[in-house]
């Protein structure tokens, strides 16, 4: 993490950790599986590493480009947006940080994204959508959860943590693209069949670690924004209008932005979202409204 005034939440940050400890042992298990399926050869090994690194570094290092194209957004200068570059200045020197670029998508889906493969090379970007719907205040505290994504590194951990679960789906296309046609190991079951079977399991376990842990970067964003802008309630109205303004939105026009709905401030989502619930957020920020008041 990069050194900000970004307040740190241990109980998050410990939750975020075994998460990842998890979803770490489960590519083990994937790596030693295509080991013990492939006869015991190496050569399936170094090609799945070869092939996780290959996919880490592609994600990671072009984030911020994949994603302002997925949201239809521009790099805007500070004369073309003077007031949300002037948020984003403040927010930067109050949290000690170093300033992302600044981008605007012209949707009137009332959303923000953070990205970037650091501090130094990252990314944020509201839409028109967000600028037309919330306060001046409500937009900084926004802003303050994204800036939270970029100093916490979030894309890498994402990014760490997603690999697996893509090696595991390459596993199971390799048996729809082949037909499921293959020799036998020595135990005389299909190859193919046996990557499929592993893979699906190990996909659904994937899945399954990376939406908790997305779901816990969301709640540490919320709560790291919350206590620098020192007011939880401000980031709440935030959520409250925007969710409310989302479930107005046409569904054609949310899909435009879908590619880039992991990255948001707010994903309606569902049971398998990448976000927590509303409610959840804001009884969170509720909790922290009653905490900070009893400090005073």
């Amino acid at each position: 993490m990069a050194r900000t005034r970004f307040p740190k939440d241990a109980g998050l940050s410990a939750r975020m950790g075994l998460t990842m400890f998890l979803n770490g042992l489960i590519y083990v298990v994937l790596v030693a599986a295509i080991w013990w399926i492939l006869g015991r050869s190496t050569g399936g090994v170094i090609l799945a590493i070869a092939l996780s690194v290959g996919i880490f570094w592609f994600q990671w290092y072009f984030s911020d480009s994949v994603a302002i194209k997925a949201m239809g957004a521009r790099v805007v200068t500070p004369q073309q947006a003077p007031e949300l570059h002037s948020l984003v200045d403040r927010l930067c020197q109050q949290a000690d940080m170093t300033k992302p670029r600044v981008a605007f998508s012209d949707t009137m889906v009332p959303n923000a994204f953070a990205t970037g493969r650091s501090p130094e090379h990252s990314v944020i970007a509201v839409t028109r959508g967000l600028l037309n719907e919330l306060e001046p205040k409500e937009v900084e505290a926004v802003l303050a959860h994204e800036l939270s994504h970029v100093a916490h590194r979030d894309v890498t951990v994402m990014t760490v943590a997603g690999v697996t679960g893509i090696v595991a789906s390459l596993m199971m296309r390799t048996f729809f693209f082949t037909g499921g046609r293959s020799r036998g190991n020595n135990n005389g079951v299909p190859i193919q069949l046996l990557l499929m079977l592993v893979g699906v399991v190990v996909y659904a376990l994937s899945f399954l670690l990376i939406r908790v842990l997305s779901r816990y970067r969301e709640l540490a964003a919320d709560r790291a924004a919350a206590l620098l802008t020192g007011s939880p309630s401000t980031l709440a109205s935030a959520l409250v209008k925007i969710s409310g303004q989302t479930q107005k939105i046409p569904k054609q026009d949310l899909r435009e932005t879908a590619g880039a709905a992991h990255l948001a401030f707010f994903n309606l989502g569902g049971a398998f979202s990448t976000h927590p619930s509303l409610e959840k957020r804001l009884a969170q920020l509720d909790k922290i409204s009653k905490q900070l008041s009893t400090e005073f």
